[in-house]
């Protein structure tokens, strides 16, 4: 399977998960918040923080714009109010982007048109995030691809048919792909999460895959870590109880915190595939294991048998399968009663 790189970074096999901070639309228009959330991903450790760019009419039609969305986490009374009151402008993600290298991080956004797309491009980022909801959208898939940078795509909202189709199509000019297994549900219940999923598509596809989630909590991100994820996405939030749909299934500060230092040793934890005596068990070793021990005193000659040895601890002589091995061969000393038998007592 192949390495991605992504800004100074590799993402794949045998290299830390890359782990990012999805504000999306939870900055709420205001770039003094989107800067709070930056502050946030950078001090809790995170790799990337990702924003979401529109051009509103360019991904829903009047109709769509016209619709009512009067609720209680709506910007407007129609949806296209509430989606305009939700954007960042140009100037704004060329300041984020900025604030949020000038912090450690890579800058990534999702591209849900071309328009933004080729804004993004102008930018300089290092990847494309293609939404779930664009997973059919092969028209914007091809544009996207032809910028030859890496696409992470996520797969919400989608079948197997569905992800094979977007994947055949991206790579008929572009081989740089990260998969995300994703539900598109806020919150996620975790009876839908399927993390399995993983390694069906890294079986499938052959390239890194993750896992964006939408479900409450840390244990699943964590879950997906053991499970070999190479990119975790979570939604962050300053509040969970902030007026706007994603902040339910987001994580505040803590949870962000918490996520990443469970990633991190969860890494240090999965180690190697050999199993290997630690240098650290050695002393425990030998307070614990235990050894053969003479059951009786045994003379100098005596030719042994069974009926003389016992196992008991400390671990410090011949490990107890000598007890198969050592009848029928002589002691070269004297071997009081209940002491371990060593390799120096017996004549080999």
């Amino acid at each position: 399977m192949k390495e991605i790189k992504i800004g100074t970074k590799l993402v794949g096999e045998g290299h830390p998960c890359f782990i990012i901070a999805e504000v999306g639309i939870n900055h709420q228009g205001d770039i003094n918040i989107a800067k709070k959330l930056i502050d946030v991903a950078s001090f809790c450790g995170a790799d990337a923080v990702k924003f979401q760019k529109r051009k509103i009419e360019r991904i829903l039609t009047k109709e769509g714009l016209d619709m009512s969305y009067d609720n209680l986490n709506s910007f407007g009374k129609t949806y296209g109010e509430h989606k305009y009151a939700l954007e960042l402008s140009e100037d704004d993600y060329l300041n984020l982007k900025t604030y949020a290298e000038n912090k450690g991080l890579v800058f990534l956004a999702s591209a849900w048109d071309e328009d933004s797309a080729d804004f993004l491009e102008s930018l300089g980022i290092d990847a494309y995030k293609v939404a779930s909801a664009d997973l059919t959208n092969l028209p914007l898939l091809e544009h996207i691809s032809k910028k030859g940078k890496t696409i992470i795509l996520s797969t919400g909202m989608a079948t197997m048919e569905d992800v094979e189709e977007a994947v055949n199509h991206i790579k008929k000019w572009n081989d740089q792909l990260i998969l995300l297994q994703c539900t598109s549900t806020y919150p996620c219940q975790f009876e839908e999460v399927n993390l399995n999923v993983m390694q069906t598509l890294k079986e499938k596809f052959d390239c890194p895959v993750g896992y964006s989630g939408h479900e409450k909590g840390i244990a699943i991100s964590s879950a997906a870590r053991a499970l070999g994820a190479c990119m975790i996405e979570k939604h962050v939030t300053l509040d969970r109880t902030m007026k706007g749909g994603d902040h339910a299934a987001s994580l505040e500060p803590e949870g962000l915190r918490l996520i990443v230092r469970d990633v991190r040793s969860i890494e240090k934890a999965l180690g190697k595939t050999e199993k290997e005596l630690q240098e650290s068990e050695i002393p425990i070793k030998k307070k614990l294991a235990k050894s053969l021990v003479s059951k009786a005193a045994i003379a100098k000659g005596t030719e042994i048998t069974r009926e003389m040895l016992t196992t008991k601890g400390p671990g410090t002589g011949l490990p107890p399968k000598y007890f198969y091995l050592l009848p029928g061969k002589k002691a070269i000393m004297d071997i009081p009663e209940d002491v371990v038998i060593k390799e120096e007592h017996i004549q080999w």
